[in-house]
C-alpha cells in the first residue's frame, strides 16, 4: 500500500495565560498539545484519529493543513513537507473544520465560484462539478440564499463542498459530523465512504466510536497528545468493542500519569 501521509514525532506546545492557568487549575505555563505523534495514512483509506476533547486531534490536523507550525517533527503529505512546502501541501488537500466560518453575506453559489477561481479550476469543469455536488447535498435549492440564513446542517454541507472544490486526493476533516442532525450526518458519512471508493485518502478526527467503526479502515487512539494505539480496526476490535478498548487504554494511561505525578 502506498503511504500518502506520514507524520514523524510531531510536537506542539502552547503557552498558557494566567487566565488559562486558573481555569485549568494548574501552575504550568505551557501545555503540550501534540507529543511526539507518529502515524501513517495510506492511499484509498479512511484513517481516524480517535480521542476525547483536548486530546490534540485538532492541533494535529491544523499542522497537517499548514495552518500552524509544529515545534518539532515532520509531516509529509503526498511527498510534500508541511514545513518546507506548505503551498504544495495546500494544493493537494481539502480541509474542513467546525472552525471554518463562511462569510454570512455571501451565498453558496458565490463562494463556490470564488474558491474555484482561487484554485484555478477551469470554469467549465467547475460548473459541472458544482452542479453535481450541489445536487448531491441538496444545496442547489439554497444556492442563492445567504449563508446567514442557512440552517446549521446546510452551512456544514456548503463548507464541505467548498473545501473540496479542487477535487483533492487527500481530505482532512475535523469532527465531520459535529453538530449535525442524523440525516445530514448520514449524508456526510456516506460521501466520505464514496470518496474512499474513488481512491482518495481521508483523515478524520472524532470522539464518536460508532463513526470510526463504521467508516475507518485504520485508527489511532490519541490521549493527551500521545498516540496510545495505532492499528487496523480489525485488529483494534479483535477482542472487544472499540469503546471498551478505548476506555481500557484511557484508564491505563491516566492511571500511569497519576502514578508518575505522585512520585514527583
Amino acid at each position: 500500500m502506498k503511504v500518502i501521509l506520514k507524520t514523524e514525532n510531531l510536537c506542539k506546545t502552547f503557552k498558557l495565560s494566567a487566565k488559562q492557568q486558573k481555569l485549568q487549575n494548574t501552575k504550568k505555563k505551557t501545555i503540550t498539545a501534540v507529543d511526539n505523534l507518529t502515524f501513517e495514512a495510506y492511499e484509498g483509506e479512511i484513517y481516524g484519529l480517535l480521542g476525547p476533547n483536548g486530546a490534540g486531534k485538532t492541533t494535529t490536523l491544523r499542522i497537517l493543513a499548514t495552518l500552524i507550525k509544529a515545534d518539532s517533527g515532520e509531516a509529509i503529505v503526498d511527498g510534500a513537507s508541511v514545513t518546507k512546502e506548505p503551498d504544495i501541501v495546500r494544493s493537494k488537500i481539502g480541509f474542513l473544520t467546525s472552525e471554518l466560518k463562511l462569510e454570512d453575506f455571501f451565498t453558496p453559489n458565490y463562494l463556490y465560484d470564488f474558491f474555484a477561481k482561487i484554485h484555478h479550476i477551469d470554469p467549465e469543469v467547475s460548473k459541472v462539478r458544482k452542479k453535481e455536488l450541489f445536487e448531491k447535498f441538496g444545496i442547489d435549492e439554497f444556492a442563492e440564499v445567504k449563508v446567514a440564513n442557512l440552517s446549521t446542517g446546510m452551512k456544514q454541507k456548503a463548507s464541505l463542498v467548498i473545501s473540496i472544490v479542487h477535487n483533492p486526493n487527500i481530505i482532512i476533516f475535523d469532527e465531520p459530523t459535529n453538530g449535525l442532525d442524523v440525516l445530514t450526518a448520514r449524508v456526510v458519512t456516506d460521501f466520505l465512504a464514496d470518496l474512499r471508493n474513488q481512491g482518495k485518502t481521508i483523515i478524520v478526527s472524532t470522539h464518536i466510536f460508532s463513526l470510526v467503526e463504521r467508516l475507518c479502515d485504520r485508527a489511532g487512539i490519541i490521549i493527551d497528545g500521545k498516540m496510545i494505539a495505532n492499528d487496523t480496526l480489525e485488529n483494534l476490535t479483535a477482542e472487544k468493542p472499540l469503546e471498551d478498548v478505548f476506555f481500557d487504554l484511557y484508564a491505563a494511561t491516566v492511571g500511569e500519569a497519576e502514578k508518575i505525578g505522585g512520585t514527583l
